[in-house]
Parts: C-alpha cells; sequence; structure tokens
C-alpha cells in the first residue's frame, strides 16, 4: 500500500512564475481541489518527500514507497535511471500542462502511471493500484527475463567446454557432459564455473601458441 512518495520537481519555479489564484487551484464537483503535486497527494493523505539533489534522493528514497516525477518527457528516462539505480519503486509521472505541452510524446515503458490535477481523488487512488500492479508485473518480468539470458550464457560456456573436450580428449558431447558434472561435483562448483574455467584455460593457451608460431 502506498503510503509515501519522493517528488522530484524541475517544474517547480515555473508552475510558480505562471500561476495565478485562478489557475492554481481546479475545481471537481463543486469542491476546490489543489493543482500542484505536492499539494494533490497531501490532500489525499499522502506523505510527500521533495527532492532535487544526488544526496536528498539518496537520503529519501529509503523512507518512501513510490516516485514522482513531474518533469518535462525528455527528461523522465533521465530521472528514471538516476533514481531506479539506487533502489527500485512504482514510478509514476505527473502529467499537466508543464509536463505535457503537445499532443506528441513518447514515453518510457518504465513508467507505472500517470497522475494530474485534473482527476478526481477516486482516479488517482485507481491509477496508483493499477500502476502498482503494472509496478510488480513489469519487475517480475525483468527478473525472469535475466534469468533466461543468465541461463542461456551458461549454456553458451558449457557448450564451448565439451567442444574443447571432445576435440582434446576425442570424446563424445554426453560423454563432455558428464565430465564436467562429475568435475563440478568433486570441486563442488557449479558446472558452468567448471565450464567457464575451461574455455578460459584452452583460449588463454591457444593464443600463447600462436604468439610463439608468429615470433
Amino acid at each position: 500500500m502506498l503510503q509515501s512518495f519522493i517528488l522530484i520537481d524541475e517544474l517547480k519555479q515555473t508552475r510558480s512564475a505562471t500561476s495565478s489564484p485562478s489557475t492554481t487551484e481546479m475545481s471537481y464537483s463543486n469542491r476546490t481541489l489543489p493543482s500542484l503535486p505536492d499539494e494533490v497527494l497531501k490532500d489525499l493523505g499522502f506523505r510527500i518527500y521533495t527532492a532535487s539533489t544526488a544526496q536528498e534522493i539518496s537520503f529519501i528514497l529509503p523512507k518512501v514507497d513510490a516516485i514522482l516525477l513531474s518533469v518535462n518527457p525528455d527528461q523522465v528516462e533521465t530521472w528514471r535511471l538516476r533514481v531506479l539505480a539506487q533502489r527500485s519503486l512504482p514510478l509514476f509521472w505527473w502529467c499537466d500542462t508543464h509536463t505535457f505541452p503537445s499532443n506528441e510524446c513518447r514515453m518510457d515503458a518504465g513508467i507505472d502511471g500517470l497522475i494530474g490535477s485534473t482527476m478526481s481523488p477516486l482516479e488517482i487512488h485507481c491509477a496508483l493500484l493499477l500502476g502498482v500492479n503494472h509496478y510488480f508485473q513489469r519487475t517480475e518480468w525483468q527478473q525472469e527475463r535475466e534469468q533466461l539470458l543468465s541461463k542461456l550464457e551458461e549454456r553458451k560456456w558449457v557448450d564451448q567446454a565439451k567442444r574443447i573436450l571432445c576435440e582434446l580428449k576425442g570424446i563424445s558431447e554426453a560423454e563432455a557432459y558428464d565430465f564436467l558434472r562429475k568435475q563440478a561435483m568433486n570441486e563442488r562448483k557449479r558446472m558452468v564455473d567448471v565450464a567457464t574455467s575451461i574455455v578460459k584455460v584452452y583460449q588463454l593457451l591457444r593464443d600463447q601458441n600462436q604468439g610463439g608460431r608468429k615470433r
């Protein structure tokens, strides 16, 4: 459950310079609502921590449940990478006339949701709920992708080691695989670690032999 946000607002001064009593607040269902990102979320009961520097972000990130970016579209990816390098959290983008100046905008796939001042409290809560669900689905998919890539990389080393063993020992691929498995058990290592060592030693000896022939 989201309770707190870190707000990165690059356009606060721009809003302050262009705002007026008639534009700093918006009416919804005969109720006056704030239109600034921190005010909107505070009005809904969320805790907001504002940050603008790397030091502030590092200090605040452990305290919050989500990230809200109030930046231009071309700065979303930069801030996303900068913040998520320190901690993975649901990431939302604040959408208003300052952050969304035109209809042509390509948003980053890492954004989990959009919220804005024209949304009702119910719409914001729904957007946050959907965004959190999207975040968990996205991170789960990323973990599965990383695991798959890791397995493919391990398979590559094992296959290379098997070819080397087949060449050097004159054995079949099945026998080479059994050799790797037994060697890994004897050394109490993963098979990919044994395979990697064999491939690297083979490549090192081959490079040394080629260098000796050139001389």
